[in-house]
């Protein structure tokens, strides 16, 4: 709030809106607010998962909850990441092995297992892809997301309170929690994200950006690092309002492009759009169960919702693909894949459900599957998805009950209205 203005804001745990100038929410109580006067006209964020390999490890084992946590090598390594617990004690990431046990001597150190994180990581990233097709990835944890143009199919919602509901998602579906940072460019968003970790949600809009950089140190600014900051400071430059009163020539002139850099971002100008990550090979959504599971009824289920989940995918993208692949993972964890061409690509839940469970019915019987997954490869723009099935009569009907099904969810949510097949128990962790 500034002076006598109430801000536009919302609950991040309720997301009701607030009113007033009460620091709890009315409806459920929670401190965690977010207030902020373009709070609904900012579309481009930043979002960093919160440590995350030791987050996956605390999640799988709760016993880890209170403690300090090092994932990283033997004695003789390096910290890959820590818990908030570990940092608070010292240790950082890229900090030898040794020296963060002297800082934490009774930190539990596990080995890293990437083939984890990275299950972790791309079932947020679907979590992502449900918002917006424009999603940058930087790392294995961390993205840009650009949500301008998104409200329609997301019944008018704004970007903020989408990514609130994405990150209270993200923590009960998965387990790991994250940060966002929403701006109107990439460089704040990221500054943004880094602002109140663990669990954050900071906003910097276009008003305030000059005066909120003005005071931080040069090395807020994407890539000066340790090197390039100590030669700025033998020049007298150590914050960034002393960069916003040099002229843009004169800094180029010294740092060559590096100072154009310096200028632009110092104004908090940042042109660089999000970028997906290059043209998808395939869009797919899968499940992993919480009990091992054999029943082609029960695993018919499965397939329908997410063969309803790559569609909308689909749809949201503008692509279709031709080629349907059925992935399943057996209880003792060995994969199968098996795929089917089609005459010409899709959009439709209808025909990748039934090509997939074509493909499903050929593996089921005696096996327990611990995972089931449905996706489409060879996409292509829509234009040619989906012609009339001359041989499926019924095809046209179905399809034409697709698209009034698809107008309600759009409407009214996508668990309004549900097929015969489809089955969402609890207790699936879903990706």
């Amino acid at each position: 709030m500034t002076g006598d203005t109430i801000l536009p804001g919302f609950c991040r745990d309720c997301f009701q809106p607030i009113t007033g100038r009460a620091e709890r929410c009315k409806a459920c109580g929670s401190p965690r607010l977010v207030r902020h006067g373009e709070l609904n006209d900012l579309h481009l964020a930043h979002i960093d998962c919160d440590a995350f390999y030791a987050s996956v490890e605390k999640r799988d084992n709760p016993d880890l909850a209170d403690k300090p946590v090092i994932v990283g090598g033997g004695k003789r390594g390096v910290v890959s990441t820590c818990c908030y617990i570990a940092r608070i004690r010292g240790v950082r990431s890229a900090m030898p092995m040794f020296k963060a046990l002297e800082a934490c001597p009774d930190a539990v150190v596990i080995k890293p297992d990437m083939e984890k994180y990275s299950r972790v990581g791309r079932q947020i990233r679907q979590m992502m892809q449900d918002l917006t097709p424009l999603v940058e990835p930087l790392s294995i944890d961390e993205a840009f997301l650009d949500l301008k143009g998104t409200e329609l199919i997301h019944h008018h919602e704004p970007p903020a309170r989408l990514l609130a509901r994405f990150a209270q998602r993200v923590e009960d579906e998965v387990g790991v929690t994250v940060s966002v940072g929403l701006s109107y460019c990439k460089f704040l968003a990221k500054v943004a994200s880094d602002m109140r970790k663990p669990r954050g949600f900071s906003v910097i809009g276009r008003e305030e950006a000059l005066s909120f950089l003005a005071p931080k140190p040069v090395t807020l600014i994407w890539g000066v690092g340790r090197a390039f900051a100590e030669k700025l400071a033998q020049d007298g430059i150590r914050e960034i309002g002393q960069l916003q009163q040099m002229d843009e020539a004169a800094l180029m002139r010294r740092y060559g492009t590096m100072g154009q850099r310096l200028f632009k971002l110092s104004q908090g100008l940042d042109d660089r759009q999000v970028h997906s990550d290059g043209d998808a090979k395939s869009i797919s959504a899968e499940t992993t169960f919480s009990e091992d599971i054999a029943d082609l009824e029960t695993l018919t289920g499965h397939l329908r919702a997410l063969s309803e989940k790559v569609s909308r995918r689909l749809k949201r993208s503008g692509v279709a693909g031709q080629t349907v692949v059925l992935k399943l993972k057996t209880q003792d964890f060995k994969s199968r894949t098996r795929s089917f061409s089609l005459d010409n690509p899709t959009q439709l839940a209808d025909r990748i459900f039934r090509t997939g469970l074509s493909l499903l019915e050929k593996e089921a019987g005696s096996t327990k599957f611990r995972l089931i997954g449905i996706g489409v490869t060879s996409l292509g723009q829509a234009t040619l998805a989906d012609p009339m099935d001359l041989i499926d009569e019924q095809a046209a009907r179905r399809a034409k009950a697709e698209a009034a099904i698809d107008a309600l969810r759009d409407k009214f949510g996508n668990r309004s209205v549900e097929t015969g097949y489809t089955f969402r128990p609890t207790d699936e962790r879903s990706r």
